[in-house]
C-alpha cells in the first residue's frame, strides 16, 4: 500500500505542480530485469549440515514509474519508483531460498536529455539519490524454528542512462540501464593510527547493488 500511495502523489505532483517556466512533463511507466547481488558476513553453521556466509537476492523481473518535468529543453528533474520482487537466498556450501523479498527504491533524479526538446530519438542519463526499502521476512529454519526480519530501509543511490523513441510528439518508447548501490553494512578491517586523531577502526562498506535492464512506454505533455 505505501509504494501505491507515493506511485500517486508522484504523479499528481508531476501533472498539477508544474514550475512556471517548465517545459513540460514525461511520464514513463517501465519493465525489465534486475540483476541483483547481496554481502557477506561471517560464517554460520547450519542445522542443515551446511554453512553459509552470504545473503542476496535471486535476479528477477522488476518494474518502476519515472515522472519528470522539463525545466529547459534538456534538463529534467523527477522522481523514480522501482520494484523488484524476488526471493532472498542463503549461500555458502549450499543454496537456500529464506522468503519472498520485495525491494523498492525511491529516487527523486537529475536527468539531462541530449538533442531538442521534441526530437524523435533523444538519449539520457540520470542521476538521483533517495532511499531503498526491503520488505519483512518470514521463514522456518532448518531445526525447525519460525523466524522474522522486520524489513529495513536503508539510503542509496542510482545512475543510468539509455533512449527515449517518439513515435509522435508526446508518445514514445523508453529504454535504458540503470544501477543502484545500496549501503548495507561496514566490516572492520584493521586499524588506523595518526599522530594527531590517533587511532581508529577501518572499515569495509558493503553495498547490495542492483543493475537493471528496463523498456517501456513514455508520454510527454
Amino acid at each position: 500500500m505505501r509504494s501505491h500511495v507515493v506511485i500517486a502523489v508522484a504523479v499528481v505532483l508531476a501533472a498539477t505542480a508544474v514550475p512556471a517556466g517548465a517545459q513540460g512533463v514525461e511520464i514513463a511507466v517501465l519493465g525489465g530485469w534486475t540483476l541483483a547481488d547481496g554481502v557477506t558476513g561471517e560464517t554460520v553453521e547450519s542445522g542443515d549440515g551446511n554453512r553459509y556466509n552470504r545473503i542476496e537476492p535471486k535476479d528477477s523481473r522488476s518494474w518502476g514509474l519515472a515522472t519528470g518535468i522539463y525545466v529547459g529543453n534538456n534538463a529534467e528533474v523527477g522522481f523514480l519508483f522501482g520494484q523488484q520482487k524476488t526471493t532472498l537466498q542463503a549461500k555458502g556450501t549450499d543454496t537456500r531460498d529464506i522468503d519472498r523479498l520485495n525491494i523498492n527504491t525511491y529516487h527523486p533524479y537529475f536527468a539531462y536529455n541530449f538533442g531538442e526538446l521534441f526530437a524523435p530519438i533523444r538519449p539520457y542519463v540520470l542521476v538521483g539519490i533517495g532511499a531503498t526499502t526491503y520488505s519483512d521476512l518470514s521463514f522456518t529454519t532448518a531445526d525447525g524454528q519460525t523466524r522474522s526480519i522486520a524489513g529495513e530501509t536503508r539510503l542509496s543511490t542510482t545512475v543510468g542512462g539509455g533512449l527515449k523513441a517518439y513515435m509522435t510528439d508526446y508518445i514514445g518508447v523508453r529504454l535504458g540501464v540503470q544501477w543502484t548501490p545500496t549501503y548495507i553494512k561496514s566490516d572492520a578491517v584493521g586499524w588506523w593510527c595518526d599522530p594527531f586523531w590517533g587511532c581508529y577502526v577501518v572499515g569495509n562498506a558493503q553495498y547490495a547493488n542492483q543493475f537493471q535492464l528496463s523498456g517501456g512506454v513514455t508520454v510527454r505533455f
